[in-house]
């Protein structure tokens, strides 16, 4: 994934920042759903984590230098998984269906993807 420079301003002009900050309101509305005893549990820890992919794409587009921004961005996919891991709870539990856990990996899936070939993007100028 080759980043055209001009067109990148800020880290919400990239498309996996984009993506994954739909996927974050997505996740806030459907554990609107999730059961009032959970509020302190698993909504708290699944938003957090939703939230967390966004925010490490974030800082790490504004690090200048390149080992900074790639940490950052496996910090962030990291947080794509620990999102997974809580979506799957969630479905086991009962609060999500199988169909509602299955779009929202997908959708994971793909930010993965895509944090992975930023991260290529810049070791590639290193």
């Amino acid at each position: 994934m080759k980043i055209d420079k001009k067109s990148i301003k800020e880290f919400y002009d990239l498309d996996v920042w984009r993506k994954a900050h739909r996927l974050v309101i997505k996740i806030y509305a459907i554990t609107k759903t999730f059961p009032d005893s959970e509020r302190f549990g698993i909504i708290s820890q699944i938003r957090r984590a939703s939230v967390s992919v966004t925010a490490n794409i974030a800082e790490g587009f504004s690090r200048y230098h390149y080992n900074n921004k790639i940490n950052f961005y496996y910090h962030s996919r990291g947080s794509v998984s620990e999102t997974q891991n809580l979506l799957l709870i969630a479905k086991d539990l009962k609060y999500l269906s199988q169909n509602e856990a299955d779009l929202l990996v997908r959708d994971l899936n793909e930010i993965n993807k895509m944090i992975n070939g930023l991260i290529r993007s810049i070791e590639s100028q290193k």
